[in-house]
């Protein structure tokens, strides 16, 4: 699988990074994705009960493309085959770490909504550091709500997920009292227990401080919140 900061290859780089082997079955599998987008209503082989060619070349990406390609060719599979919430879902709950990863990679490329919120909601209340950062991705930053879009920060914290993986971070967590609340909270937890206070959670605690769009043009506005001094993770 790629790395967590790794965007997602397209079709022509993939090209590129794989063999003639890999190509040919990517496009035969991206083929069969496009068949069931253009054929949505038909069940495979008259089987209501079997599931679509492509959701199977979904589950054997790594297998054929190399497990650092595998995160790429399933994102693609999934918007060739403008994949709806019951074949997401599908594919999420059957599936691997990795392939459950891929899902929630994929999620702002597809036509969603805000429907596929329980599977990052899911992901979050695991402990797989690899599934956490992909699910504070671009889709999370969009379309989760503020409660759950704070613990899904803390989350981070508390995992050790670096908070370079939120997306939009700096937009939502600015003048956020809330969030400084629970940051604060946090950090005396940990310095009480005499566990370090994570580095990331000094650099989130600043970015609520409230910025020139939530006060007067010339109110000069609060100072950033602090937090009890205590050894932090770096030191």
């Amino acid at each position: 699988m790629t790395s967590p900061d790794a965007p997602l290859l397209t079709r022509k780089e993939l090209d590129a990074q794989l063999g003639g082997a890999a190509r040919a079955w990517l496009d035969e599998a991206l083929a069969e994705a496009a068949h069931a987008a253009a054929h949505p209503d038909t069940e495979p082989s008259g089987n209501a009960y079997a599931v679509p060619p492509w959701e199977l070349r979904y589950a054997a990406a790594g297998r054929h493309c190399g497990l650092g390609h595998a995160d790429s060719v399933r994102a693609l599979l999934l918007t060739e085959a403008r994949a709806g919430l019951a074949a997401v879902t599908r594919l999420y709950e059957q599936g691997t770490a990795a392939e459950r990863r891929a899902v929630l990679l994929a999620l702002p490329a597809l036509d969603l909504g805000a429907t596929a919120v329980p599977l990052v909601e899911d992901a979050l209340r695991a402990n797989d550091t690899t599934l956490i950062a992909a699910a504070v991705g671009p889709y999370a930053g969009e379309r989760l709500d503020p409660h759950n879009w704070r613990h899904a920060v803390l989350k981070c914290l508390f995992t050790g997920v670096p908070v370079d993986a939120v997306d939009q971070l700096a937009r939502r967590s600015r003048g956020d009292a809330e969030l400084a609340r629970m940051l604060g909270d946090f950090a005396a937890e940990r310095i009480a227990a005499g566990r370090p206070v994570p580095a990331d959670l000094h650099r989130v605690l600043a970015l609520t401080a409230p910025g020139p769009s939530t006060r007067g043009p010339s109110a000069p506005g609060p100072a950033a919140p602090t937090v009890p001094t205590a050894p932090s993770e770096e030191s």
